[in-house]
């Protein structure tokens, strides 16, 4: 396995706690490397490891909220982050999404290990998606899968691993000492998506529901419902935000960059919706749509014609309910 960076992000919010050792043999990087940064310090807006002079090496990588509250961050295949939160307690872990590969995510439950004897005893399925679930049997065969019903119904035609819980609206778990809140928000980046919430913490996990500095992937997505749920999610008194996909930037930086991706899903249906009202067809309009300033985020060219059919199909009424 590769070194194993753990880092406080503590230090990277607010610059003043050096970096925790590794929890694994080999030296930690520290928050403030190449494309980290201090609170306050300007940083690349990029969801790619490339454009903040990062490397795959540099990654899995480990980030404390709190004493017993971490994200883990490794490298998806497209170059960016995917990110998962984990809660260790007294009574148990919970760990919101996987990894893409049983390999990855295999990485982070050693990782788990040696952060604690106590045994990961739930799963919660945000996103069901393949760069999320595609390394559930990596799990300990014990541990409780929860998710949505939707995307219950979906794993059990894809997965080995199939939820046995669900939650429609929301769900508090008590382990231990520390309470944990798991919501569907409403739909967004697929019809059932799930987010975590430590109301003590302060700490907000939104799966795909917010990715940081991408173009909205709306392949699978509601899109007029998405910003309605980015809105709520916005109304959580959460410090540390934690996004699907992209960079854990200091705390002014993510609760920022959540209202600029609101922004971006507004902008993107308001842009394909006004295509849409001068009657092209949909690969006439995708010659006609400018994205404007969000043409420049990361996988707007990978992103965008999805997007813009979603939308289309969306204001036809195509999309199921």
């Amino acid at each position: 396995m590769r070194a194993l960076h753990v880092v406080a992000l503590i230090a990277l919010l607010c610059a003043t706690v050096e970096p925790r050792p590794a929890a694994q043999g080999g030296g930690a990087r520290g928050g403030r490397g190449p494309g980290r940064g201090r609170a306050g310090e300007e940083l690349v807006p990029t969801a790619l490891l490339s454009e903040r002079n990062l490397k795959p090496g540099d990654f899995p990588t480990l980030r404390s909220t709190t004493g017993y509250v971490y994200a883990w961050e490794d490298v998806h295949a497209l170059g960016f982050l995917t990110n998962n939160l984990i809660v260790i307690t007294s009574d148990g872990v919970l760990v919101a999404d996987g990894q893409g590969t049983p390999e990855a995510t295999k990485k982070m439950v050693d990782a788990i290990a040696l952060l604690t004897p106590q045994p990961i005893k739930y799963v919660v399925v945000c996103s069901e998606h393949g760069d999320h679930t595609g390394g559930n049997d990596a799990f300990p065969a014990t541990a409780t899968f929860i998710s949505s019903p939707l995307s219950q119904a979906n794993l059990a035609r894809q997965a080995k691993r199939v939820p046995t819980v669900t939650v429609a609206d929301r769900r508090v778990l008590k382990m231990g000492d520390t309470e944990i809140q798991i919501l569907n928000s409403g739909r967004s980046h697929t019809g059932g998506d799930l987010e975590v919430y430590l109301p003590r913490e302060k700490v907000l996990f939104t799966s795909e529901s917010f990715s940081s500095h991408i173009f909205p992937s709306m392949a699978n997505a509601y899109p007029s419902e998405w910003i309605e749920t980015v809105k709520k999610l916005q109304q959580i008194d959460a410090t540390f935000v934690v996004p699907g996909h992209g960079f854990l930037d200091p705390v002014p930086n993510m609760t920022r960059e959540m209202a600029e991706f609101e922004k971006a899903l507004e902008y993107v249906v308001g842009e394909a919706g006004r295509v849409h009202q001068t009657g092209v067809a949909v690969e006439e309009g995708l010659k006609q749509v400018n994205w404007g300033p969000y043409a420049k985020w990361s996988m707007a060219e990978r992103n965008g014609p999805p997007a813009f059919r979603r939308v289309y199909d969306e204001l036809d009424g195509k999309l199921k309910n």
